[in-house]
């Protein structure tokens, strides 16, 4: 399993390549991506986004509950962080038990750093 953050999706937006081979090879094995509500929102813009429209089709939505939001904000403040979008990828990640794709490496494996397990990070 894997969960997306905002840099993929807006890698796809943008018609990247090597994330689109990246995505559908997860999808050939019957993987399908996570991504938090805040992810999309960061980078939804209106449309129309038809790279991006294409990804979300076979990935799983996952909502911001309080349980992940209250993990978020607490994994921001041991951070010393204020990015609550990234904590939430991190904190789903850690919840599924899955790994992170991202295009910000340094502070995403920062944050899964502080977890007990921390879930894998993989680059882009």
């Amino acid at each position: 399993m894997i969960v997306y953050d905002t840099g993929v999706l807006v890698a796809a937006d943008r018609g990247d390549r090597t994330t689109l081979a990246r995505h559908a090879a997860a999808l050939r094995r019957d993987i399908s991506p996570y991504v938090p509500a805040g992810v999309l929102a960061q980078a939804w813009r209106g449309g129309p986004q038809p790279g991006l429209s294409r990804l979300l089709a076979g990935c799983t939505p996952v909502p911001m509950d309080a349980r992940t939001a209250r993990a978020a904000g607490t994994l921001c403040g041991r951070a010393g962080t204020t990015d609550v979008v990234d904590a939430s990828v991190v904190v789903t990640a850690a919840l599924l038990r899955s790994a992170v794709l991202t295009g910000d490496v340094e502070d995403i494996t920062r944050l899964a750093a502080l977890l007990d397990p921390p879930p894998p990070v993989d680059a882009m």
